[in-house]
């Protein structure tokens, strides 16, 4: 049941080598045993991109990849932060002063973001402080939410901690709430699936209620991620934010034109909403009110009658005032048209028609050019590995994440898995020094993994 708290499971370590070996460096670190240790997987993103932040429903399933923390609550009121890998430096800091830096996405910051989350909830004044040792198996800047996994975590974390419980509903909106904190205006989708997700099933995630139902994915077939191995980092670049700021500016010129109260309207979803129309309408009203050619501020400004001082101050956030020119078309076009892949692609994995497959690679297909062409959140190494993955037997393939970068996620039949990995690694990794030193992470099949929980050694 999605309202329940996360399971907290009794483990024999000795079978968990894992745990067994986190348990090992723990002590060697601390010169203690942790009391528990929690976990959060990744996700994938099966179809439904940029739309979660516009109100839309998604469809990603979560990953075997995850985040797991050992942890020890301690009498002082001090976090230590440890990860096994040795890149990612050291950190502490007091439990009643967290600082989280903007400027500088460091892996840290993540896990404050959650901690922070739960302690303002709860309004803790005396939070307990915990040591922390970290192990992430998802390759990060890959589009398969490691950041928002260590959000999850650490919020899971901080809540067994304080020996606190909610449920995982309420997990998933606050971690979506306070990973704000770094600066990223995500939608709300990778805490949800890191929380909600069960095994053999992907979800398809409605917000405002946030809720998620099960879709069972046709059999036959297999999704597999591919890593482009072009890193993107949303906190770290404008692109994402850019987006997000576009799409809020075509909700207030759609409204405007429809004569709705346009600054009560911060999502495309309101719209279609407040209008009572269908996405296939919506799709039309865009092509009626929005122009291909790129709006100015000041032509932003002369559609909704305000100054370019209102416009600064009362709709682009801090960081979007020197942006001059926003493609609303695009990106308003993009979000309706997938919105509406997203239904379909629950709608055939319901009804399971005989040519299921073709049908869903068809919509894979279809997400991955309006994600280039609508969107553009592709680069051309994505392009690249989407159609290497095609020609070599996926029905569907397309970038998953937020793009720039990131992965691929590809259906293929399962009786070629093999074959596909062989040439996908041979065409795409093999021709590249960088990509082949690390393939053994870069390329794989996958299936629906569960969500957060905690390990209790029994």
């Amino acid at each position: 049941m999605a309202g329940d708290s996360p399971s907290a499971l009794r483990v024999q370590l000795v079978e968990q080598p894992r745990l067994q070996k986190l348990k090992e460096m723990f002590m060697s670190k601390f010169g203690s045993a942790p009391k528990f240790y929690a976990r959060a997987p990744g996700r994938v993103n099966l179809i439904g991109e940029h739309i979660d932040y516009c109100g839309y429903a998604v469809l990603p399933m979560a990953i075997e990849q995850d985040i797991l923390i050992a942890v020890e609550p301690v009498q002082t009121q001090v976090v230590q932060l440890a990860n096994t890998n040795s890149s990612y430096l050291d950190f502490s800091t007091s439990v009643n002063n967290i600082q989280i830096n903007k400027t500088k996405p460091q892996w840290h910051n993540y896990f404050l973001c959650g901690l922070k989350g739960i302690q303002e909830h709860f309004g803790l004044n005396n939070p307990t402080g915990m040591n922390c040792l970290l192990d992430g198996t998802i390759p990060p800047s890959s589009g398969l939410s490691s950041s928002s996994a260590l959000v999850c975590c650490a919020g899971l974390v901080t809540l067994r901690a304080n020996g606190k419980t909610l449920s995982k509903v309420e997990l998933a909106e606050i971690c979506t709430k306070s990973e704000r904190y770094i600066g990223t205006e995500g939608g709300g989708m990778d805490q949800s699936i890191s929380f909600l997700a069960e095994e053999g099933t992907a979800k398809l995630i409605e917000f405002s209620p946030l809720r998620a139902t099960d879709v069972r994915l046709p059999s036959g077939a297999t999704f597999v991620i591919a890593n482009s191995c072009v890193e993107m980092n949303k906190a770290a670049t404008s692109h994402y934010n850019i987006r997000v700021m576009e799409c809020r500016l075509a909700t207030k010129l759609l409204s405007k034109s429809k004569g709705l109260e346009w600054k009560k309207m911060l999502r495309l979803h309101d719209v279609q909403t407040k209008l009572g129309v269908s996405l296939e309408e919506m799709l039309t009203i865009v092509e009626e009110v929005l122009h291909p050619e790129p709006y100015s501020a000041e032509e932003i400004c002369k559609c909704l009658g305000i100054s370019l001082e209102e416009l600064r101050s009362q709709i682009l956030s801090q960081n979007m005032q020197d942006v001059s020119t926003f493609k609303l078309y695009q990106r308003a076009k993009h979000v309706y048209s997938e919105a509406a892949r997203v239904l379909e692609f629950k709608k055939i994995c319901s009804e399971a028609p005989a040519n299921a497959l073709q049908l869903l690679g068809e919509l894979m297909k279809q997400s991955h050019i309006s994600c280039r062409e609508m969107y553009e959140c592709s680069c051309p190494e994505l392009d690249r590995l989407v159609d290497i993955c095609l020609q070599f037997g996926a029905i569907g393939s397309r970038l998953t994440g937020a793009g720039w970068g990131g992965c691929t996620v590809s259906m293929v039949p399962t009786d070629k898995l093999n074959t596909f990995l062989q040439n996908v690694k041979k065409a795409y990794y093999q021709t590249d020094g960088q990509r082949l030193a690390v393939e053994n992470n870069n390329l794989f099949a996958t299936k629906p993994g569960r969500g957060a929980l905690v390990f209790v050694e029994a």
